[in-house]
Protein backbone atom coordinates (compact mmCIF):
# COMPACT_ATOMS: atom_id res chain seq x y z
CA UNK A 1 0.00 0.00 0.00
CA UNK A 2 1.58 3.21 -0.84
CA UNK A 3 2.11 5.84 1.70
CA UNK A 4 -1.02 8.71 1.40
CA UNK A 5 -3.36 5.69 0.92
CA UNK A 6 -1.98 4.17 4.30
CA UNK A 7 -2.28 7.88 6.09
CA UNK A 8 -5.79 7.93 4.59
CA UNK A 9 -7.05 4.82 6.03
CA UNK A 10 -5.18 5.22 9.39
CA UNK A 11 -6.55 8.78 9.60
CA UNK A 12 -10.41 7.48 8.60
CA UNK A 13 -9.41 4.72 11.57
CA UNK A 14 -8.89 7.52 13.95
CA UNK A 15 -12.26 9.43 13.25
CA UNK A 16 -14.42 6.35 13.29
CA UNK A 17 -12.88 4.91 16.31
CA UNK A 18 -11.56 1.57 15.29
CA UNK A 19 -8.00 3.40 16.24
CA UNK A 20 -7.24 5.07 19.29
CA UNK A 21 -6.07 8.06 20.49
CA UNK A 22 -5.12 7.28 23.45
CA UNK A 23 -1.66 7.85 25.46
CA UNK A 24 1.09 5.52 24.75
CA UNK A 25 2.00 3.49 27.76
CA UNK A 26 4.82 1.13 26.30
CA UNK A 27 6.35 -0.06 23.18
CA UNK A 28 8.32 -2.88 22.07
CA UNK A 29 9.54 -4.12 18.58
CA UNK A 30 9.92 -7.81 18.04
CA UNK A 31 9.82 -10.07 14.90
CA UNK A 32 6.40 -10.37 13.82
CA UNK A 33 3.95 -13.62 14.48
CA UNK A 34 1.62 -13.73 11.44
CA UNK A 35 -0.60 -10.95 13.36
CA UNK A 36 -2.73 -8.71 11.88
CA UNK A 37 -1.75 -5.13 12.01
CA UNK A 38 -4.30 -2.85 13.20
CA UNK A 39 -2.77 0.09 10.78
CA UNK A 40 -3.31 -1.29 7.83
CA UNK A 41 -4.88 -5.00 8.14
CA UNK A 42 -1.83 -6.72 6.45
CA UNK A 43 -0.19 -9.84 8.26
CA UNK A 44 3.47 -9.29 10.00
CA UNK A 45 4.95 -12.10 9.09
CA UNK A 46 8.10 -13.38 10.88
CA UNK A 47 10.71 -11.78 8.21
CA UNK A 48 9.10 -8.47 9.26
CA UNK A 49 8.72 -6.31 12.72
CA UNK A 50 6.24 -5.63 14.79
CA UNK A 51 5.75 -2.63 16.91
CA UNK A 52 3.06 -3.41 20.18
CA UNK A 53 2.06 -0.78 21.88
CA UNK A 54 0.50 -0.80 25.10
CA UNK A 55 -1.44 2.27 25.56
CA UNK A 56 -1.37 3.94 28.73
CA UNK A 57 -3.73 2.38 31.36
CA UNK A 58 -5.12 -0.17 28.77
CA UNK A 59 -6.02 -3.13 29.95
CA UNK A 60 -8.23 -5.84 28.10
CA UNK A 61 -9.04 -6.08 24.32
CA UNK A 62 -8.16 -2.92 23.32
CA UNK A 63 -4.61 -2.23 25.60
CA UNK A 64 -2.65 -3.57 23.25
CA UNK A 65 -2.44 -2.55 19.46
CA UNK A 66 -0.30 -3.84 17.10
CA UNK A 67 1.61 -2.22 13.76
CA UNK A 68 4.17 -2.68 11.08
CA UNK A 69 6.57 0.04 11.71
CA UNK A 70 5.48 2.52 8.90
CA UNK A 71 1.69 1.72 10.59
CA UNK A 72 3.10 2.78 14.08
CA UNK A 73 4.66 5.86 12.64
CA UNK A 74 1.44 7.39 10.60
CA UNK A 75 -0.72 6.42 13.64
CA UNK A 76 1.50 8.37 15.63
CA UNK A 77 2.04 11.47 13.87
CA UNK A 78 -1.81 11.76 13.01
CA UNK A 79 -3.51 10.49 17.05
CA UNK A 80 -2.80 14.23 17.70
CA UNK A 81 -3.48 16.28 14.86
CA UNK A 82 -7.28 14.86 13.82
CA UNK A 83 -10.09 16.02 15.81
CA UNK A 84 -12.25 13.03 16.92
CA UNK A 85 -15.78 13.06 14.96
CA UNK A 86 -17.74 11.04 16.95
CA UNK A 87 -20.48 12.64 18.43
CA UNK A 88 -20.06 16.26 19.08
CA UNK A 89 -18.57 18.00 16.53
CA UNK A 90 -16.98 20.18 18.68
Amino acid sequence: MDPQTLRLLVRHKLQDGRLPRSRIGTISIGPGGGNTCDGCEARISKEQLVQEVVLAGGRGARGTIQFHIICFQLWDGERGTQPSYRGCPV
